[in-house]
């Protein structure tokens, strides 16, 4: 951990979308390498998107020396359950060479990809990931309606419950609207129903972050 943060505080500015080499040894480095711990992996998968690409650093890291850093979006596919959809960081001592991957805590996940990725129907993993972000936001809700109820206290009034609870109930409106909008917007290939779940499965997953914000 503190070779990573270490190479995060001074690696230098990265290059354009890479796809050379270095792409596969890591995949490969990092699916061998969570086999030999036992985890049951069906496959890993990198994202080619701009978010993957190539830093050149050449120097040593302790006593290893690091030729580059590849860094991305990926994904670990399971057998009968929604992807791990993260990021990573991966230290190569040439292109073809992996010494070490980390992997990284990735925000805005696509329900749809984490329920598509193994080739089975998505609707029952959506539905588990909604009622998991439920879950979630009720949990998140807890200490903000306490707060709420203790501004309250001894007032005689339940003015900042009751506009805790009408900001939810907007809040909630507004999800469903914003979902069913978006069927209109469904990509070839996708079903309406499955695209406008993964909306709610998306917003609601937001609205837990915000609300656990100071």
């Amino acid at each position: 951990m503190r070779i990573l943060f270490l190479l995060m505080a001074i690696a230098p500015p990265a290059f354009a979308q890479y796809s050379g080499p270095a792409v596969e040894a890591c995949r490969a480095y990092v699916k061998k390498e969570m086999e030999r711990e036992g985890q049951r992996v069906k496959e890993v998968v990198f994202e080619r998107d701009q978010e993957l690409s190539l830093e050149r650093y050449a120097r040593k890291v302790g006593n290893q020396f690091v030729a580059s850093i590849l860094h991305g979006n990926a994904a670990v596919v399971l057998d009968g359950a929604p992807s791990a959809e993260l990021s990573f960081v991966c230290l190569l001592a040439d292109e073809k060479r992996p010494v070490f991957f980390k992997w990284l805590p990735r925000a805005n996940a696509s329900p749809l990809k984490q329920c598509t990725r193994d080739g089975d129907k998505p609707r029952p993993c959506l539905e588990t990931l909604l009622q998991v972000a439920e879950t979630d936001l009720l949990q998140s809700y807890a200490p903000r309606f306490q707060d709420a109820r203790e501004r309250d206290h001894g007032t005689g009034k339940e003015a900042s419950a009751a506009m805790f609870r009408k900001a939810n109930d907007e809040w909630r409106q507004y999800r469903d609207a914003e979902c069913a909008r978006r069927r209109d917007l469904v990509p070839q290939g996708v079903s309406a129903d499955d695209y406008e779940l993964a909306c709610m499965v998306e917003l609601t997953r937001r609205r837990a972050l915000d609300m656990r914000q100071p």
